[in-house]
């Protein structure tokens, strides 16, 4: 489940506001900005008026009332350059390549320049209207894609086939040192072959002519066109001779990156900035803007980049903060449902590299049940997302949130509120009371310890409100605040595992397929938790099942995965979330979540500065 509108996360896909990913994840979450659907180049506007949405009588404010689509005003001019803001407290780690990255922010760099050779529409099923199209057969297994005439990579080289056959070479090399090989990967046939050295071709994979490639799975089923294609290509004329073990630090990736998006990269300041210009080649026709310069922007001063119009745009806005800017004069909010989740996890087991799986277990500090259940019934993840973010983010209970309304099961409450049975399940589990904190049930000392971002101001606050919870009930929880790229390196995205951490908090940016497994499934680097089991193993495989395609069975599959995931407890989902931006008056054509027919080469401005507030 870790794709993204604007760039597929495969990942998850992460968010860096309070903890995040997304993931994708990668550590998926925010859009940079129009991000295609695969229907028709229109620009709906909005129905509804620009003002700002206002809260309830009792402060709180809900997604619904607001619009997704920025209202146009006045005339766009020709040309003109956008400032867009990417609202972290750390660099971000310029591993600027689809087929590489595995953080957030890289991921709001890549969305200018770069994107997939396949769309979706609002349903999330692949289109025929992307830079590539697709044929299926009759058994479901085999596609065959023809790219566009007029695809070139910015350097303007044609996009070939070979390319797109190259990306998977790469990623299915044993050198490779990125995330995405994983269960779509090797549903690719002869890609697990490949990878262990038993053969020196992927036998699924054919190249037909220069724009035709044809990729035959070994299982169909209901994913392949909602999100398990890799539709990345990967330059062959300039990657071909840097071994794949060099490739995801070399300059082609970190310093001069090219793709076939609508901008180029002109500049990059590591880890700080970029400025991208207009790419006049663009598969889709050439780009409204001259120029786009991004660049970090700490959660601190957002407000003052955003009143001044130091930015037109930023890709996550802080949620905490908008209450207290709602009335900005030089802005029009945007606001969706967030395909993400923020959540806590528990270390059940490490990564096992040479296996490429999951590896359990059963002796770890949280490996009882009991107490993760407890952690759990500890918070008030209601009373969390009132007071902490105006009901702009609100209590969560299952893995699949309800960005995917038909698979979310709304009926499921998950683990709810209760401190008082939380004290008693641990007490009946031996984790019994030695002065202000339990010991394990074996009299030894119980201390736990948890680590969660840095971020936006509430970020350690909201952190130490759990910590609290938790010691309400009598657990010793000691809190790391960790800056995002070194999070992530503790929890384990290379495959290393920090054995210090017990417990933590991050989030995640699922993607347009509902399947769980990239993130949860036996071999998800991503799968931070470590968790597996045989229950878990069937219940993935069954989603992605010849029987999935019936839409009940999948439906029925996901509940009860849902529900073994509230049962056993690997993580549990804090806040579902609104994803909320300010958009300076002078933008054109610029909208976030899902549903919309708009695409990133239509944003423009009507003036060359920004307004800045009254």
């Amino acid at each position: 489940m870790l794709n993204h509108r604007f760039t597929k996360l495969v990942l998850p896909v992460m968010l860096a506001v309070i903890v995040v990913l997304s993931a994708c994840s990668n550590k998926g979450g925010s859009e940079p900005s129009a991000s295609p659907t695969g229907t028709t180049d229109s620009s709906p506007s909005p129905s509804a008026s620009a003002a700002a949405p206002e809260s309830n009588d009792d402060g709180l404010f809900n997604v619904s009332d607001f619009n997704n689509i920025k209202t146009n005003e006045g005339e766009a001019i020709a040309g003109g350059t956008l400032n867009y803001g990417l609202v972290s407290d750390t660099p971000f780690a310029g591993t600027l390549n689809f087929n590489f990255y595995s953080g957030q922010p890289d991921v709001e760099v890549l969305g200018w320049f770069d994107e997939p050779l396949l769309t979706w529409d609002a349903s999330y099923v692949y289109t025929n209207d992307g830079a590539a199209t697709y044929e299926v057969s009759e058994d479901g297994r085999t596609f065959t894609f023809t790219i566009r005439d007029n695809v070139n990579w910015q350097d303007g080289t044609p996009l070939t086939a070979e390319d797109w056959e190259f990306a998977h070479e790469v990623i299915g090399h044993p050198d490779y040192d990125g995330p995405r090989y994983d269960g779509g990967m090797i549903n690719v046939q002869g890609m697990a072959e490949y990878h262990d050295g038993k053969a020196d071709k992927i036998s699924g994979i054919e190249v037909l002519s220069d724009k035709q490639l044809r990729i035959t799975y070994i299982e169909s089923n209901p994913s392949l066109i909602t999100g398990g294609i890799w539709s990345y290509p990967l330059a062959k004329h300039i990657f071909k001779d840097i071994p794949v073990k060099e490739m995801s630090a070399s300059a082609a990736v970190r310093q001069k990156p090219v793709g076939i998006g609508p901008f180029k990269v002109e500049s990059i300041v590591p880890g700080e900035s970029v400025v991208f210009v207009k790419n006049p080649d663009y598969w889709r026709g050439e780009p409204k803007l001259d120029k786009v310069v991004l660049r970090v922007v700490n959660p601190s001063n957002v407000v003052q980049e955003i009143k001044t119009g130091g930015v037109d745009i930023v890709g996550s806005f802080p949620v905490d903060q908008f209450p207290d800017n709602a009335g900005l004069s030089n802005v029009e909010w945007l606001g969706a449902v967030d395909r993400a989740y923020t959540y806590i996890g528990f270390k059940l087991g490490t990564w096992d590299a040479a296996a490429n799986k999951v590896k359990p277990n059963p002796d770890a500090k949280m490996s009882d049940v009991n107490l993760r259940k407890a952690m759990w019934m500890a918070v008030d993840n209601d009373a969390v997302g009132k007071q902490f973010y105006n009901g702009l983010r609100w209590n969560a209970t299952t893995l699949i949130p309800p960005s995917h309304p038909e698979y979310h099961d709304a009926s499921n409450p998950g683990i709810t509120y209760d401190p008082e049975a939380a004290k008693k399940l641990l007490d009946d589990a031996g984790y019994k009371l030695n002065g202000d904190f339990r010991t394990k049930p074996d009299g030894s000392e119980l201390t736990i310890t948890f680590i969660s971002m840095t971020g936006s101001e509430i970020a350690e606050p909201l952190s130490r409100y759990y910590v609290q919870a938790w010691k309400e009930i009598g657990l010793n929880v000691q809190l790391e605040m960790i800056e995002f790229n070194a999070f992530y390196n503790r929890v384990g995205d290379t495959g290393e595992d920090d054995p210090s951490v017990d417990v933590y908090q991050a989030a995640w940016g699922v993607g347009i397929d509902v399947d769980p497994a990239g993130l949860y499934g036996r071999e998800a680097i991503y799968n931070f938790s470590r968790y597996a089991s045989d229950e878990n193993d069937r219940l993935l495989a069954e989603g992605l099942s010849e029987k999935a395609f019936d839409k009940e069975y999948r439906l029925k599959v996901y509940k009860e995965w849902q529900e073994l995931m509230v049962q056993e407890v690997p993580v549990f989902p804090t806040l579902y979330r609104a994803k909320v931006v300010p958009v300076n008056n002078r933008v054109h054509n610029y909208y976030i979540g899902d549903g919309t027919d708009m695409y990133v080469y239509n944003i423009a401005v009507n003036a060359d500065k920004a307004i800045a507030a009254k």
